[in-house]
């Protein structure tokens, strides 16, 4: 018995409709999608190059830690809230000059004040000090850096 060898039909696969179904997804994703372009700044702080100033006595100093605690002239405060940090600036700086027997009723504005804070310290740290220095009026304001210790 002879069997007739069977034609194979080439089996195709038409591509046009998966392409065109492709394309139609791409145009969606590419229409529903926002495109927002978040940058980052690279931040290089600067290091100390000249002589130290000879030391102001009425100056304010707030020094702020590397984990963001506060200190008013010397005088650790006892959270990171701005209240409480308004609260330490106008006990060191009354309105009228004197020492403060009512910490909360202002400040004197006409004394500069120095912000020191760590490398490490989170930024908000400094902006809540630099925010609570302008609610309280004060305009000489200036920021510090310290000299890199150098390794021999």
């Amino acid at each position: 018995m002879k069997f007739l060898k069977q034609k194979r039909e080439t089996v195709d696969v038409n591509l046009t409709p998966l392409i065109d179904v492709v394309f139609l997804l791409l145009i969606f994703f590419m229409v529903s999608t926002t495109f927002t372009k978040e940058t980052r700044l690279t931040l290089e702080l600067p290091e100390a190059d000249g002589e130290a100033p000879a030391n102001i006595v009425d100056m304010i100093e707030i020094t702020i830690s590397a984990d963001g605690n506060y200190a008013v002239n010397g005088n650790t405060v006892i959270n990171k809230k701005i209240e409480t940090l308004k609260f330490a600036i106008s006990k060191i700086a009354p309105a009228d000059g004197s020492l403060a027997s009512d910490p909360g009723s202002g400040a004197n504005q006409s004394r500069p004040m120095m912000i020191t804070a760590d490398a490490m310290a989170p930024h908000q740290a400094v902006v809540t000090a630099m925010d609570a220095a302008g609610q309280m009026g004060f305009v000489n304001l200036s920021i510090t850096t310290k000299r890199p210790v150098e390794s021999k």
